[in-house]
């Protein structure tokens, strides 16, 4: 699939990682729906990007909420050919901690936000790819998910952030494998530390102490690095079904 011209839903476009993919897009005469919680974020990032970007304010949790970016895909776009899931939050607790035990309400958000609401875009991404008349060799669209090195080197205070990515890499391989008869590829790519709208709030001497971790580049990732791989994945047909780290070579120590 050429990434040129490509018709993208993008949830959590509105800032970090998914404003960068949506830069991307646009840069490459593609057109975007941008679906985030933040309308204030979204409507200026619309307007910056220009007339193919569109912005709808939503909760990826909320199946309404996603139907209506998915009908505003249609409206606009004619369809979609990629959707990436870049929504998420990440807070810190310890299972148990100086207040106390982590409370179930908090890892049940962190699950609801992180996974739950991937695979709802992505089941809802998935139906409407499956419209696409096929290309030559059978492809109707990408969906590509966001994970965290946190899945498999998850440091102490990321019991649950931990458990919401490890369930996206999880799924990766069986979603990509249910969906391939639909000509549907999957992956998914687990970025190390990006300087996003969180870590840029950061002093610099934290920064630079984070920066020092990682191997080679020794510096935070920058999201259009994330937007990069996305155009690559989507170019080249023959990866599906897997989880890509991106992050210089770190494996995070426990805290």
């Amino acid at each position: 699939m050429k990434f040129a011209g490509i018709r993208a839903l993008i949830s959590g476009g509105a800032s970090g990682l998914g404003r960068a993919v949506a830069t991307q897009v646009i840069g490459a005469g593609g057109a975007a729906v941008l679906f985030d919680l933040n309308p204030e974020q979204g409507a200026a990032a619309a307007i910056e990007l220009g007339a193919r970007a569109h912005f709808i304010a939503g909760d990826v949790t909320d199946e309404s909420s996603i139907e209506a970016a998915t009908a505003l895909s249609r409206e606009r776009l004619g369809g979609i050919d990629l959707a990436v899931n870049c929504a998420g939050i990440g807070p810190a607790a310890r299972l148990i901690g100086r207040s106390g035990p982590m409370s179930a309400a908090f890892f049940r958000r962190m699950i609801e936000i992180n996974l739950v609401g991937t695979l709802l875009c992505s089941k809802a991404a998935a139906l409407l790819m499956q419209r696409n008349e096929p290309s030559a060799d059978g492809e109707r669209g990408v969906i590509v998910m966001t994970a965290s090195i946190a899945a498999f080197d998850g440091q102490i205070g990321q019991v649950a952030y931990s458990a919401s990515k490890g369930g996206i890499a999880a799924m990766t391989l069986p979603m990509a494998r249910e969906l391939a008869s639909s000509g549907i590829r999957v992956l998914t790519i687990a970025p190390g530390i990006f300087m996003t709208p969180m870590l840029a709030g950061l002093p610099e001497a934290a920064q630079s102490s984070l920066s020092e971790q990682v191997p080679f580049p020794s510096r935070l990732g920058r999201p259009e690095e994330y937007a990069a791989l996305v155009a690559h994945i989507v170019e080249n047909s023959m990866l599906n079904g897997e989880t890509i780290r991106l992050d210089g070579a770190l494996r995070m120590a426990p805290r």
